[in-house]
Formats: structure tokens, sequence, C-alpha cells
């Protein structure tokens, strides 16, 4: 029995002639179909946006624009804003407490971020190695963190460091005596610095992450090669970690100039005493909701939050010297 085929030009004549039949002399009918299905499954994704967007508008930019515009006005809940340009700051930059409060919250982050930072990698490292016990020390060390600046957390801590409580009473063991660091004010911002240190559990996990991608391969090169515990500390460690270091120090850094309340509370709202614990945000707080001067406090807001992006880029722009990047990884 004898088979026809059909050569290759008259399969792509019929092709063409098929194609012509279905599209007409255009042939562009099908891709009117994707079109539409594209422009459907936008506004389906615009759809399930718009619950984010719409908050966004409302919540974030919108009260935004409202305190830049109040930042230039004198408002204080009562009566109708009035214009008056640059004051606002004139008189921020000539009160001595807006000054303390600047002082404070910089000796706050100065002090408060590194010795965080290096309790949390501290622990994170004993806790990388395999050990009896692990997982509970783990979430042992982290369960403070969970608390964060919470009411409890600031009353207990409080307790600690009052007079005559245990802190005082441990010192006089070793012959101490400075009294409690709650009523002192050169020490209760210590005893402010030691309740965010004693919740590293958030960045010690960061770290644990970053030191689990370290190859053990560069720790036994190392040794071969008569390298000592602390030259592997600084010439694998902190290079391989760098980039979680980063993350750590700008994350820290943020919400070390955000603190509010736990100074608050520590101090039993007065930011005192002598306004030791008086950090920006506290200084704040006071004039707005106290003092009612929303336009005052609009202006402050404003300012740390371009003190916060200058210190972030200066960070970025620093990272350049001293944070190490896989090939690509950047």
């Amino acid at each position: 029995m004898t088979h026809i085929h059909p050569s290759p030009g008259v399969l792509a004549a019929g092709d063409d002639r098929s194609g012509t039949e279905r599209n007409g002399p255009g042939g562009d009918a099908p891709s009117a179909a994707p079109r539409r299905r594209d422009r459907g499954e936008n506004l389906a994704g615009y759809l399930f946006m718009s619950p984010w967007i719409a908050g966004f508008l409302f919540l974030i930019a919108g009260p935004m624009v409202v305190s830049l515009y109040l930042s230039f006005t004198e408002y204080n809940l009562f009566d109708a804003p009035r214009w008056i340009g640059l004051q606002n700051f004139s008189d921020m930059f000539a009160d001595p407490r807006w000054r303390q409060s600047v002082k404070v919250t910089s000796w706050y982050v100065l002090i408060g971020t590194p010795v965080k930072l290096a309790a949390a990698l501290a622990v994170a490292m004993l806790l990388s190695q395999k050990r009896w016990g692990q997982s509970f020390y783990r979430a042992a060390f982290y369960a403070p963190s969970l608390i964060g600046a919470s009411v409890s957390a600031a009353i207990v801590w409080r307790a600690l460091f009052s007079d005559d409580a245990i802190v005082d009473r441990t010192q006089k063991v070793f012959g101490v005596d400075v009294g409690g660091w709650i009523g002192d004010p050169a020490m209760i911002i210590y005893a402010l610095i030691a309740l965010t240190v004693w919740q590293f559990g958030a960045p010690m996990v960061i770290f644990l992450a970053g030191l689990k991608q370290v190859p053990r391969e560069l720790y036994e090169a190392a040794e071969v090669d008569g390298a000592g515990p602390w030259r592997r500390f600084f010439g694998i460690t902190l290079p391989m970690i760098s980039p979680v270091l980063f993350f750590n120090v700008l994350l820290e850094t943020i919400h070390s100039f955000q603190i509010f309340g736990s100074a608050y509370i520590v101090s039993n709202g007065s930011c005192g005493p002598a306004d030791a614990t008086l950090v920006y945000t506290c200084y704040l707080y006071e004039q707005g909701f106290v003092n009612s001067r929303m336009g005052f406090a609009s202006a402050m807001g404003w300012l740390l939050l371009l003190a916060v992006g200058l210190v972030t880029a200066v960070l970025f722009r620093s990272q350049k010297r001293w944070v190490h990047y896989e090939e690509g990884g950047r």
C-alpha cells in the first residue's frame, strides 16, 4: 500500500492558509486575548493590594504630610494652626532641654548599641558550637527579646535597681555602695542601657544564622597555619559575617533612636531624675501631649527622621570599607 507524504512546502502553505482563515487578513486576533487576560490579572493584583495602598495613604503618607505642615505652625489641638515658619525649629535649637534630650539619646545609642551587639555576638558564638542543652539555652537567651519594651519588664527593672533592692544589696556585698541606680542621675542611664542589653536575643539569632554559613574548612586551614582564636575571629569570623553584622548595627541603631517606653516607665514618667533619662522621644511626648505643643512636637519628629536618615546613609556609605559580600551577593 502506497502512502503519500505531503512535502514541507505544502504543509507550510496549509499552515499559512489555516492561520489566515483563523485570524483574518491581519492575523492579530490571538494577541487580544492575552492582553485582556493580562489586564484582568493586573486588576486582580491591584485589588489585592488595595487594602495596603489605602492603609499607606491614609495611615502613613497622609499623616506625614499633615505633620510636615504642622511643624511650621503653632498648634495646640484646640485652636486652628497658625503659620509661624521656622520658629519651631529656632526655638528647638535654643531650648536647653532639647539639647539635653539629644545628649542623652546620643549617649544611649553610642553605648547601648555596641554593648548589646557585642553580647549578642559572644553568646551566638558560644551557642553555635554543639553542646548539651543547646536548644534550651538558645530559647532562654532569646526569651527576653520577646518581652521587648513592655511595661512589665520596665517595672521589674525599676524594682531591681531601686534603693535597697537586689542590685543595691549585691553591690554592698562586694563593698560598692553607690545606692540605687534609679535615684542617681549619673547611674540611671546605665540601668536603662542594661535593660536593652539584656534583650539581645533578636540580634543573637541573626548572628547564629550568619555563623552557620561560615565554612568550617576556613577555620581548619587557619589552625593548620597556626592561627590562634583571636586571629581566626578577626581574620575569618568577622569578615564572613560582616553583612549580618551590618544588618544588626543598622536595625539596632534605628531602634535605639526610638526608645521611649522603657525610659518613661523606669523613670516613673518623669524622664529623670534631673532629666537624666530625657531621651528624645520622651521630650517629644512631653511637648506634644503634655504641653499640647503639637507644632513643636511635629518639628521634633521631622528632625528625628532626618537624623535617623542621615545616620542610616552614613552606615550604608561606610559599609564599602568593612562589609564583605560574596561574589554576586551584593
